[in-house]
């Protein structure tokens, strides 16, 4: 059999086991872990807006047994299957989060943490987190040819691009930066509780980003205004990403409904990707789809979560 066909058959998701290596408070409402684990080495490189799951201890400690320690259940990628059907008192909780750095090399993965006054399970956990604590991390094999999968960043040909989102979009959107070289002309806007909250990144000296601070504001008020001000101000740019008619859109029912599309690479000049929390998101996509006339083909929307849900669900 040869080498490519060993890839193609490998699942492209699969449990890691991972140690807490190190815990830093970046801000007011971020923490950053550093997380390491012997299989690291094999794990998905791609960048940008990569998902993973986190698979977080119980109350009492534990953790879920998904086969994260038995080679043939990874490599039969059942996973899922295995946490889904365990009974309730014994089954982790499991949330999703974005890769803010991978090494390989050195087998450490990052991840920052959104916290809060009313954190879920896994802000809570990062919270109390400190070396040495064991959890599961869901993530791409690199050795897979789908270790891509979980990417929502879909530019084609653009290089002149927007991305918008809330402080629990921030990791991806300081990922997409950092992964983004200086043929792109970049206009970021990300809502953070505070000023307190920006982070310092590694990015080409002409990409733009705006920390923009939400204070007492309802959520998404100060980075709708954000948007709004910088659309009125692109008209030529958004002219040429113009759909050939008008466009209706569904009206999505946020508290019912998944509001998530990630469209396939396609041609064209500009390109949006836009998350956070999901009636945000449904305003700032509708503002640029139906208020500015941009194809919707050329908007990725992802909502990460509802108000009143502090955490991205399974």
């Amino acid at each position: 059999m040869s080498s490519s066909a060993v890839v193609s058959t490998r699942p492209s998701y699969r449990p890691y086991v991972a140690a807490v290596a190190e815990v830093r408070r970046l801000s007011p409402h971020f923490v950053r872990v550093v997380f390491t684990g012997p299989d690291f080495g094999m794990f998905g490189t791609a960048g940008l807006d990569q998902r993973i799951k986190l698979i977080l201890p119980l109350p009492d400690g534990t953790l879920s047994d998904i086969g994260q320690r038995d080679e043939a259940a990874i490599d039969s990628g059942d996973w899922y299957m295995i946490w889904r059907d365990l009974p309730n008192a014994t089954r982790s909780p499991l949330r999703t989060y974005t890769v803010r750095r991978i090494d390989p090399d050195a087998r450490r993965l990052t991840v920052d943490f959104v916290v809060h006054h009313d954190a879920g399970p896994a802000g809570a956990w990062a919270e109390q987190a400190v070396p040495g604590q064991e959890i599961v991390v869901v993530g791409p094999d690199q050795r897979s040819d789908g270790y891509r999968l979980g990417l929502d960043w879909h530019p084609g040909t653009a290089r002149r691009v927007v991305l918008a989102g809330d402080e629990t979009a921030a990791p991806a959107i300081c990922s997409i930066l950092e992964s983004l070289d200086e043929s792109y002309e970049v206009d970021a806007f990300i809502e953070v509780p505070s000023a307190a909250d920006r982070q310092e990144l590694v990015i080409p000296d002409g990409f733009r980003v705006s920390w923009v601070e939400r204070g007492d504001r309802d959520h998404g008020t100060a980075l709708t205004e954000a948007l709004t001000d910088w659309s009125s101000t692109a008209g030529d740019v958004l002219a040429q990403a113009a759909a050939p008619r008008r466009q209706e859109l569904a009206d999505i029912d946020v508290d019912r409904d998944l509001l998530w599309d990630s469209p396939a690479d396609s041609e064209g000049e500009f390109y949006a990707w836009i998350a956070g929390e999901a009636a945000m998101v449904k305003g700032l996509r509708r503002h640029l789809v139906q208020g500015c006339g941009v194809d919707r083909k050329r908007v990725a929307f992802m909502g990460y979560w509802r108000l009143g849900q502090s955490e991205r669900q399974e």
